[in-house]
C-alpha cells in the first residue's frame, strides 16, 4: 500500500470497506468520485451523450460485481478504466460487426471450395452470464426510481427497444420518451452516486 499516492491509498481503503464491510457508503463514496471521469473518458470514444451515459451506468455496475478481482498492484482508477475502456470496445464491436452473407461460396488461391467462417450474433456462454449479472444489478437500480420512470427504463434496456418501439407501445410521443428517459438516467447518476437529493 506505501507504494501508492494518497489517492491511491484513498480507493484503496473504500475498496476494502465495500468488500470486507458490505460498506454501501464506500460503494456510493468511489461512484462519486468516478462517474464523470467515466462518462467524459466514454463520451470521447462514443461520441454520443446517451450512450456515453448508459455505458458509464453499467461499466459502473460491471467493475463492482467484479470488485473482488481488484489488487493493489495497480491504482484503482487504473483498474476501474481499464474495465470502461473494454467495456466500451465490447460495445463497439458489438456494433459493427461484420456481415457475411451466407449464401456466398470462397474459394482458395487454386480456384478450389473451401470452408469460411460465418460470425454469428448470439452471445457465448460466458458473455450471457456476464450480460445477466449486469441486468440483475441494473434491476436492483431501476426498482428504485419512479414507476412511470422504471418503465420506460425497462422497455429501454432490459427488453432493448428503440425508441420508436416504445413510443408505440406507451402510446406517447417519441419526444417525450426520450425526454423521460434523460430524466430517468439523471435519477439513475443520483442513486450510483449516492445522492441523498429526492428522486
Amino acid at each position: 500500500m506505501s507504494n501508492l499516492t494518497k489517492k491511491g491509498q484513498r480507493d484503496l481503503v473504500l475498496v476494502n470497506r465495500a468488500l470486507k464491510e458490505g460498506d454501501r457508503m464506500a460503494y456510493n463514496e468511489l461512484m462519486k468520485l468516478y462517474r464523470d471521469p467515466l462518462y467524459f473518458m466514454l463520451y470521447e470514444k462514443v461520441n454520443d451523450q446517451e450512450v456515453a451515459k448508459d455505458l458509464t451506468i453499467e461499466a459502473l455496475g460491471k467493475a463492482f460485481k467484479k470488485l473482488h478481482l481488484y489488487t493493489p498492484e495497480y491504482t484503482f482508477s487504473t483498474w476501474l478504466f481499464t474495465v470502461a475502456k473494454n467495456h466500451c470496445i465490447d460495445y463497439l464491436r458489438k456494433k459493427n460487426l461484420p456481415i457475411t452473407s451466407i449464401n456466398s461460396i470462397m474459394f482458395n488461391k487454386d480456384g478450389k471450395r473451401t470452408s469460411f467462417d460465418i460470425i454469428s450474433n448470439d452471445l457465448m456462454p460466458d458473455q450471457k452470464m456476464e450480460k445477466s449479472q449486469r441486468i440483475a444489478i441494473l434491476r436492483q437500480i431501476v426498482n428504485k426510481l419512479k414507476p412511470k420512470y422504471r418503465e420506460l427504463v425497462k422497455l429501454r434496456y432490459f427488453k432493448e427497444m428503440t425508441y420508436d418501439e416504445i413510443s408505440e407501445a406507451l402510446e406517447i410521443p417519441i419526444g417525450t420518451v426520450k425526454a423521460q428517459l434523460y430524466r430517468s438516467r439523471e435519477q439513475l447518476f443520483k442513486i450510483l452516486s449516492g445522492s441523498k437529493e429526492s428522486l
